[in-house]
């Protein structure tokens, strides 16, 4: 298989005129999308029923308005999304497990006033309660009732729109707003990253340049579109360059995913490091084999777990590293240049700069700039409600070291090191030698203020046998750091994770405040 080559104007277009460059590209009658409703659609019925929605929603959202999305991975999530950019709204798209709080605060930044969701969705998910209170700021709009009201002649308008599709959708640049994503808000509140039209595509090509794909190769998307790993890998990318694509609500199914890759057939699969253990742990033999490409992101892929695939599933695992101001995908091992430890070498197009990092040493801070680098974060005391970036350039938070043949590893974000006796010991670092420790178990190293040492760091982990004894003793045998031994290790039934997939730090850090404070109150 041979890499593409990156050309920048591909990337200058609408995402609905990809939509439409991909259809010419396979043929309207192509079947390029599926869920586990099992009622596949082609590039004309994506169309068609995008103008068909789209025309209902001209007359609910006002021109230029932002419209929330509230709904899980799926065809129905796919057709609104093409939807609302057939008729030149902006798509923001809502983290339905971030909790109604935060959900309202993303809400009041991207300026949603509608919000499109589904009665079933709601009740299956056990939303309720989220959309009560997203209700008293917002309208919801059940698309179950939006749909009842399509009669025969929206649907011969849709049919021919369908055949004109250039003629009658809204006019818009590469460089408008094609979607708001929010941060997964790993230390506080969301922000909303504004992600343009040309951002989503570029980092579609880049992507297409740099693994080398098979024409025939299908994928197999169970993360949510809310996260930029999920819309752009898993939904934009198939159907921008042609692949079949199976997209399933939940990547909680740890059961159910294993027996679906097998029977669709999949070749292609994103997951996280958490997730794909689970998948594994609970496939049957064979299950997973089909794959021929699987990538890993968002958290460090774990040996054990590589080991896991290679051994059991014959699957090399390709870990990735991106970021949702970036539409994700900064960076990506790919078959043939897999350095383990590492998240690959960075894709075309991206300029990259390190500044160092007070205090820390063996690494340096990540700036990026690019194609795909969104054009800033939601501000609405701005005059565009745009913090814009500066130059261009997205200090990514992480501090990263790149070696000569320009693989990147990742040592930490810069709010994931704690000051201890004046030395800046790093949290991931930490993690690490916990997981080498006890490699069956997940866990999870949170910084607390201590007047004596600075700061002094808890160690959640869901062994039940776990003590500082053990690991101090492997620290010292292996040459790490004292300072890298916590003090305190927390038991807990579970390490709490985000729809994301990532660790759930705020709620880390919250627990460990309330548990230590309880302890010096005793």
């Amino acid at each position: 298989m041979a890499h593409r080559s990156f050309e920048l104007a591909r990337t200058r277009v609408t995402l609905f005129e990809a939509l439409l460059r991909a259809r010419d590209m396979k043929g309207g009658k192509y079947q390029i999308i599926e869920d586990h409703d099992r009622k596949p659609l082609s590039y004309d019925d994506i169309i068609r029923a995008a103008f068909a929605l789209g025309g209902k929603l001209d007359t609910l959202i006002k021109r230029r308005e932002t419209a929330g999305v509230l709904l899980p991975t799926g065809v129905g999530c796919t057709v609104t999304f093409f939807a609302l950019h057939a008729i030149g709204r902006t798509p923001a798209m809502l983290n339905f497990t971030a909790g109604a709080m935060n959900l309202r605060a993303a809400c009041e930044a991207a300026n949603v006033r509608k919000i499109l969701t589904s009665k079933i969705f709601i009740q299956k998910a056990g939303l309720e309660f989220v959309a009560n209170e997203l209700g008293k700021h917002a309208q919801l709009i059940y698309l179950e009732d939006v749909r009842k009201t399509v009669d025969i002649g929206d649907k011969i308008i849709a049919l021919v729109k369908g055949f004109f599709p250039r003629m009658f959708a809204a006019k818009a640049s590469p460089d408008d707003t094609g979607v708001i994503l929010f941060t997964s808000g790993s230390y506080g509140t969301p922000k909303g990253a504004v992600l343009s039209h040309a951002n989503i595509v570029a980092n579609v090509e880049q992507a297409h340049a740099h693994i080398p794909f098979d024409p025939n190769w299908s994928f197999f998307c169970p993360l949510p579109m809310f996260h930029s790993f999920g819309l752009t890998g898993g939904v934009m990318l198939p159907i921008f360059t042609g692949h079949k694509t199976f997209l399933f609500p939940s990547p909680l199914a740890v059961k159910e995913i294993p027996k679906l890759i097998k029977e669709t057939g999949a070749n292609v699969f994103f997951a996280t490091d958490t997730f794909a253990q689970q998948y594994a742990r609970n496939a049957a033999d064979g299950d997973l084999s089909c794959i021929q490409l699987m990538v890993c992101g968002a958290e460090r892929v774990k040996p054990e777990t590589r080991e896991l695939y290679e051994r059991r599933f014959g699957v090399e695992l390709l870990e990735g590293y991106g970021a949702t101001e970036c539409a994700p995908v900064i960076s990506l091992n790919v078959p043939g240049a897999n350095k383990h430890g590492s998240v690959g070498q960075f894709i075309p197009g991206i300029e990259w700069r390190l500044e160092p990092v007070p205090g820390i040493e063996g690494g340096q801070k990540l700036f990026v700039r690019g194609p795909n680098v969104m054009r800033g974060y939601l501000d609405p005391t701005k005059p565009f409600g745009i913090d814009l970036l500066p130059q261009g350039w997205h200090d990514t938070g992480d501090v990263v070291d790149v070696d000569e043949d320009g693989f990147i590893r990742i040592l930490g974000r810069v709010k994931r090191f704690a000051k201890v006796g004046g030395e800046m010991v790093s949290l991931n670092a930490v993690e690490a030698y916990a997981q080498t420790v006890w490699p069956d178990h997940t866990h999870a190293a949170v910084a607390l203020p201590d007047s004596r040492k600075g700061e002094r760091i808890i160690l959640f982990t869901d062994h039940a046998g776990a003590t500082a004894e053990e690991l101090q003793a492997w620290c010292k045998a292996n040459g790490a750091s004292e300072l890298a031994v916590p003090k305190k290790i927390v038991v807990i039934d579970e390490i709490p994770v985000l729809g994301s997939g990532k660790t759930d730090y705020v709620v880390m850090q919250r627990m460990a405040a309330e548990r230590f404070a309880e302890a010096k109150a005793a």
